[in-house]
């Protein structure tokens, strides 16, 4: 009986450092990356141009920014002609945007999707992951939620666009001024804040409620 408590004394010990390790590594907001990881990479996602993207596409920018977004979220739709600004400020400062859709209903699949980047005219390339798992690799969980790639493809900001849901009393424009601290080679100052949107409509999730 004793060697059995201590059997499951040492169990629980090390399921709770494991815990705390997991915990340790993560970010604030985000449980699965932290400000300074390396930024998961992702290899030929379809993009609404008809070619296929990879990070290592971009090798040449100083900054890469990452943005999750759909057609269907309102507050993903409130933050596209902000992103498409953002775009075209930082074009010639060697800032590329890409912009990704996981979700898989019918309005947020790519025909979708090319209809909303033709109307739009969007400046970023906006690339679909019908398998979620570039959503799983950087954590995000939410529609828009933003990455901030240095030139050593690090993460040095994640979280919302700014601090206007809507973009109608920005006065904390986070996502630019970590992009500007980023080219200047300065640490960002606030290099993470909680993402305010959509929750991306994960497979696991639904299924999960399915079968409760």
């Amino acid at each position: 009986m004793k060697f059995n408590c201590c059997v499951l004394v040492g169990l629980l010990t090390t399921c709770c450092l494991i815990h705390l390790a997991d915990q340790a590594i993560a970010g604030e907001f985000n449980t699965v990356l932290d400000i300074g990881d390396p930024a998961p990479e992702w290899n030929e996602l379809p993009s609404t141009d008809g070619k296929k993207s990879s990070l290592t596409q971009w090798s040449d920018s100083k900054v890469v920014v990452l943005a999750f977004t759909c057609n269907s979220c309102p507050y993903a739709i409130d933050a596209e002609e902000r992103l498409i600004a953002l775009t075209k400020d930082y074009a010639e400062r060697s800032v590329s945007v890409i912009a990704v859709n996981v979700n898989t209903i019918e309005e947020d699949a790519m025909p979708a999707m090319k209809e909303k980047a033709k109307e739009k005219q969007f400046p970023f390339a906006y690339l679909y992951d019908e398998s979620q798992q570039i959503a799983r690799d950087y954590g995000a969980k939410y529609t828009p939620q933003f990455f901030v790639l240095d030139a050593d493809r690090k993460i040095a900001y994640m979280g919302a666009m700014d601090d206007s849901p809507d973009g109608r009393n920005v006065t904390q424009p986070h996502l630019r001024n970590a992009i500007d601290e980023v080219l200047a080679g300065k640490p960002v100052t606030v290099s993470e804040t909680v993402p305010v949107g959509c929750r991306i409509r994960m497979e696991r999730q639904r299924r999960s409620r399915r079968e409760r």
